[in-house]
């Protein structure tokens, strides 16, 4: 379990706050859901967990929890893309520094995203 817990190198993420991370996100990114199907192309600052108020809080539950609350908010995540029509793919929203964006792209995005500290994650606990 220390695999999980301990950062490969001093000032980066471990295994569990990368998961903690990725879950989080899922919360803020559900929240960019909602504004864009509301708000007429909603513009968002970038996320930085650093940044979030809420971030000490996630990195600080333990995987298990945080497994837990993944699998929850990743089956909140898909029931609500399921109910969204072509053309609530087609809403904008506006990253601050790629610009305007389909929610289909934004969508994307937020997999690329997640792919990337989920390699993380698998790097770390393969040590």
């Amino acid at each position: 379990m220390e695999k999980i817990l301990e950062p490969a190198l001093p000032g980066k993420w471990s295994a569990s706050e990368n998961l903690a991370h990725v879950a989080r996100y899922h919360e803020v990114f559900l929240e960019r859901v909602d504004r864009i199907l509301k708000e007429t192309n909603p513009v968002f600052d970038r996320y930085r967990a650093e940044d979030d108020p809420q971030w000490e809080a996630w990195r600080s539950r333990s995987y298990k929890e945080v497994a837990g609350k993944l699998a929850s908010l990743r089956e909140m995540l898909v029931a609500r893309l399921k109910s969204l029509s072509a053309r609530d793919y087609a809403r904008t929203g506006t990253h601050p520094k790629f610009g305007e964006m389909t929610l289909a792209l934004w969508l994307e995005f937020f997999l690329v995203h997640e792919a990337h500290h989920l390699y993380v994650v698998l790097q770390l606990v393969r040590r």
